[in-house]
């Protein structure tokens, strides 16, 4: 049966890291399908907690038992608020699957990073690089990669993931359609704009996006112009998507995901069709 999967979010490393999983010798990007997500959770009632720190919320989540030393080799801008790190992986042993996330240990920093990981195994394999995209908050190691972290900074990485390791087996469904909707203040904080463009050119039919800003000043580029929509994503964006074959992917700061986990509601989706993790 072929599946469709609409992705909505205000980040997007996890759909470049999810497309790995098809074609792990290129670069993130590539085909999406269902099994992607596996590192989800299902949907059910979600209510915002006191910010517990990583290591704590996590506390119960499988973490492979190799730490491995990192060496900070490349530092760079993807938004006004975002660094992307590039880490060169001491040890061979050190591999993870798509959909993963790495603690990120700091020598000096007593709090444990938590950040999910926005480049291929593939990468990995081939030059032995693991990249990280991390947004500017005042949580120390955030904090650290925007104010302290420079090349050749050493930190140490261990891999965790939402659900116990295994090797992927497939579910039975066949290649479907994915619908990216992505929300952003303004067209620089979209982060990785030009690679899901360059799939959407590759697989054209197959992968689509709709760009959604909320405080755009500037104008739009015209190459964006045609998948831009001025305000947030709406009931009536999605309701077109409703279907018995769709599986819906959230992925964003808590209030986000719990408005448009009501939003799907709503709409008639059932819960057990809905998936997210509440990272922060």
């Amino acid at each position: 049966m072929a599946h469709t999967t609409i992705y909505l979010g205000c980040t997007v490393p996890q759909l470049l890291k999810g497309a790995s999983r098809i074609f792990p010798s290129h670069s993130a990007l590539g085909v999406l399908r269902h099994s992607s997500f596996y590192y989800c959770t299902v949907n059910g009632t979600i209510k915002s907690k006191r910010k517990m720190d990583h290591l704590e919320r996590t506390a119960n989540n499988f973490r492979q038992e190799v730490i491995t030393q990192a060496k900070v080799c490349g530092i760079t801008n993807e938004s006004e608020t975002v660094k992307r790190l590039r880490l060169a992986i001491a040890n061979k042993d050190f591999t993870f699957k798509a959909g993963q996330w790495v603690d990120f240990f700091i020598p000096g920093v007593s709090v444990v990073g938590g950040f999910s990981i926005c480049s291929s195994p593939g990468l990995l394999e081939r030059e032995g690089i693991l990249e990280l995209a991390v947004k500017h908050t005042v949580h120390p190691p955030a904090h650290w990669v925007h104010t302290e972290c420079t090349l050749d900074s050493e930190v140490a990485l261990r891999v965790g993931d939402l659900h116990g390791y295994q090797e992927g087996k497939g579910n039975g469904h066949k290649l479907g359609t994915v619908k990216l909707y992505y929300s952003a203040k303004n067209t620089s904080e979209l982060l990785f704009k030009k690679n899901i463009l360059g799939l959407m050119n590759t697989f054209p039919g197959k992968i689509t996006c709709c760009f959604h800003v909320t405080q755009q000043r500037s104008q739009i580029c015209k190459e964006l112009q045609p998948h831009v929509t001025e305000g947030r994503i709406s009931e009536k964006d999605l309701e077109k998507h409703v279907s018995n074959n769709t599986s819906w992917y959230i992925c964003g700061p808590p209030p986000m995901i719990e408005s448009i986990s009501k939003l799907l509601s709503n709409i008639g989706v059932p819960g057990n069709r809905v998936f997210f993790e509440k990272w922060w």
